[in-house]
């Protein structure tokens, strides 16, 4: 019987280390940061102080020392996930203000963390609403449980917006960091007494109405400039339907290029994060508009009832600092929902989620294990209390983004019945 270690979940969140602090953000997060030419806007900050509710976008492996830029000279607990916790040690995240989370199931131990952290240690509580990076430079999903949560804290509600961050360094061509100047906007949009007398919906809608951003568009408006020579490879990962003749995943990306392998077509990325076409007929400039074109796309499948996929898959998990390999299984998604069957630690396992159970789902493209330097390709991460189960689709290309669409439009009907019902 395979002996596992789980991480418990229920120790309470450490007051961040000032000492291990005062060493770190000297020497990881401000030089980058002066480097990178850092300013921050202040939008209503007067008179809010620590404790407050964080609430930031994820850009890139910037992001951390952003946050403590902008809210310098104070430290922070922030929510992490079990992997962000394994690649950098928990002993060092916990030290650092760390509360771990899994990614995509519902948590209250995790918002009674942050409330602990709030009440007694009087930081910065930082959450990333969107519970994974970026894949376009623009909003992912957000829950309105952000408005209750904000309720529950009774402390203001801040968002941090960095910009200049995504371009540099995106989830799907994240080899280097390419220079560019990085700005951000720390905006208070509820103080104490306004999360006191506002509903949660209200705060909500605060959120979102403030949480936008679109980090091509800065790019362009600025002239940001970046000649990385390799500047569109990977762009296929998130591009991968054909916006010419349709042909889904059959995309490839190299150098400066975009191409469709099934009808020839060809796009150059500009240095200035643009797209255009080799025969002068671009339908997509804007490559948020491509993205959003393939989103509607599979939400008119969903709508349909025709959505379906499945496919063999290697599985990994992560039950808390170790990833375990095991084997081959089955992963299936349809109107039904999301499913997957395997063997692990020596036993059958199965789990099964309907549309309304599961909002979103965290995915990686190109995923290694950082401790072992272990590949596992494109990887779809799902997960339940205990452990974090990593999926990687083994005969078919490029099809991450397409899960990704799919899980939150099913979950979109899901709940539009749930409420035409109720």
């Amino acid at each position: 019987m395979m002996k596992v270690s789980h991480y418990n979940f229920k120790v309470k969140p450490k007051k961040p280390n000032g000492l291990l602090m005062g060493l770190l953000k000297p020497i990881m997060a401000y030089p980058m940061l002066k480097k990178r030419d850092f300013e921050c806007e202040y939008v209503n900050m007067e008179g809010i102080k620590p404790p407050y509710f964080l609430l930031a976008n994820h850009a890139s492996e910037m992001d951390f020392r952003i946050l403590y830029g902008a809210i310098k000279p104070y430290n922070m607990n922030y929510v992490v996930a079990i992997d962000a916790m394994h690649d950098n040690t928990i002993t060092l995240m916990r030290m650092a203000g760390g509360i771990a989370k899994r990614k995509f199931i519902k948590d209250l131990q995790m918002i009674k963390h942050v409330k602990y952290c709030a009440d007694h240690y009087k930081n910065p509580v930082c959450i990333y609403p969107e519970a994974r990076y970026t894949f376009d430079g623009t909003p992912s999903f957000l829950t309105p449980a952000i408005g209750k949560m904000a309720k529950y804290l009774k402390i203001p509600v801040v968002i941090l917006l960095s910009y200049g961050n995504f371009i540099v360094n995106q989830q799907w061509n994240k080899d280097k960091f390419r220079p560019a100047p990085l700005k951000a906007k720390l905006i208070c949009v509820a103080n104490a007494e306004e999360v006191k007398t506002l509903k949660a919906d209200e705060i909500f809608e605060r959120i979102k109405q403030n949480f936008v951003y679109d980090d091509f568009k800065y790019q362009l408006d600025n002239k940001i400039k970046i000649d990385f020579p390799e500047r569109a490879r990977g762009l296929h990962s998130i591009l991968y339907q054909c916006c010419d003749c349709g042909k889904a995943h059959e995309m490839y990306s190299s150098g400066t290029t975009l191409e469709c392998r099934h009808c020839g077509k060809k796009w150059e990325m500009t240095e200035y994060g643009q797209l255009e076409a080799h025969d002068g007929n671009t339908r997509f400039a804007h490559i948020p508009d491509w993205f959003k074109w393939e989103r509607e796309n599979v939400r008119k499948e969903v709508e349909s009832g025709d959505y379906f996929f499945e496919d063999e898959i290697e599985v990994h998990t992560l039950p808390k600092n170790k990833y375990f390999s095991h084997g081959k299984g089955r992963f299936r998604q349809d109107m039904t929902g999301t499913h997957f069957w395997c063997t692990a630690y020596g036993k059958p396992f199965e789990m099964h989620l309907a549309p309304a159970e599961l909002e979103s789902v965290h995915i990686e493209f190109n995923y290694r294990d950082r401790k072992k330097k272990e590949p596992f390709g494109d990887c779809l991460d799902i997960s339940d209390f205990d452990d974090s189960y990593w999926l990687h689709p083994v005969n078919k290309r490029d099809v991450i983004m397409k899960i990704s669409f799919a899980t939150e439009e099913l979950y979109r009907i899901a709940h539009e019945s749930i409420e035409k019902k109720s």
